[in-house]
């Protein structure tokens, strides 16, 4: 049986996601720019999905049994990366630079976001409580060669004739 997410998680994970649309929103110019475009509705209804789906994930945060402090730069860097891929695009869109064709690949981006993001929550459901963001060192931390593993990261495949 799945366990619900906390009340505290849904309304965390509600508000970022609102946020990191806002942010495009913002970018592209306002509300009525954003939801002009039919494949940017999209985008957000994708965004909400992966969102809801992501809450019901076993995945966590622990620092787990040891934490390389000297890391956590990272968190602050890819926490800018992620702000700049929320307003940027819709930015640059909105100004007509480095944009390519718009709507087909519009349609191109809500395809890849949506394939990318299901990808991306895929380990976290199969390894559970084991899958962390921060570090892979937690307390029953077990390799995994079954399901998706199995067939993707199963050496044999890439030529490798043996883990090291």
């Amino acid at each position: 049986m799945t366990e619900l997410p906390s009340p505290k998680l849904a309304l965390f994970t509600i508000g970022a996601t609102l946020a990191y649309l806002g942010l495009a929103i913002l970018g592209l110019g306002g509300r009525a720019a954003f939801f002009s475009h039919p494949a940017l509705i999209a985008l957000a209804v994708v965004l909400f999905a992966l969102s809801g789906v992501a809450v019901f994930s076993r995945g966590n945060l622990s620092p787990g049994k040891r934490e390389d402090r000297s890391n956590r730069w990272v968190i602050l860097t890819f926490g800018l990366i992620g702000l700049l891929a929320a307003y940027l695009p819709a930015y640059t869109d909105r100004k007509g630079f480095w944009t390519l064709d718009g709507d087909a690949i519009r349609w191109l981006g809500v395809a890849l976001f949506a394939a990318g993001g299901a990808l991306r929550l895929w380990p976290v459901f199969v390894l559970g409580r084991r899958f962390s963001g921060l570090v892979a060192i937690q307390p029953g931390h077990t390799l995994v060669t079954s399901g998706a593993y199995n067939i993707f990261a199963t050496p044999a495949i890439w030529g490798c004739s043996s883990i090291r």
